[in-house]
């Protein structure tokens, strides 16, 4: 892997290379204490305009989506206004809606840095069932 990839993420994206994440359970998974975790989730998307658009400080989001698809909001921090501000406990602000979307289907990923904003959970056309990984990667380790 590239050198310009953080050590954190590098270990973030090797993880989910080399473990069968149809098969681990749902929940938080350490993988390195607090500086790497592992959030297994399944749910149902929603319409887009009710997805949150949050940012993060602390970590960088590697979201795998396992199976099903999902909407993605994303912007630049800069560009986005500021909606409620960083709560220090969650590790999270809240800012207007953007723009921008990406879809993510079974198998793809998508990284968002504390410079990026993201609106995750969104449904593609009709709200459907996903399992996704995201992997939180502690910035003060990279």
């Amino acid at each position: 892997m590239d050198a310009y990839v953080p050590p954190r993420v590098r270990q973030a994206l090797e993880y989910l290379r080399t473990h069968n994440m149809a098969t681990v359970p749902v929940g938080r998974h350490e993988i390195d204490g607090d500086r790497l975790v592992a959030l297994v989730q399944e749910y149902t998307t929603r319409p887009v305009s009710e997805c949150a658009w949050e940012a993060h400080r602390r970590y960088i989001d590697v979201q795998l989506v396992v199976a099903g698809s999902e909407r993605m909001g994303h912007g630049a921090r800069a560009s986005l206004a500021l909606v409620q501000p960083y709560d220090a406990e969650r590790d999270v602000a809240l800012f207007e809606p953007g723009a921008a979307f990406v879809t993510i289907g079974p198998g793809s990923y998508a990284i968002f840095g504390p410079e990026d904003v993201h609106a995750p959970g969104g449904a593609v056309d009709e709200p459907a069932p996903v399992r996704k990984v995201v992997v939180k990667a502690s910035i003060e380790t990279v």
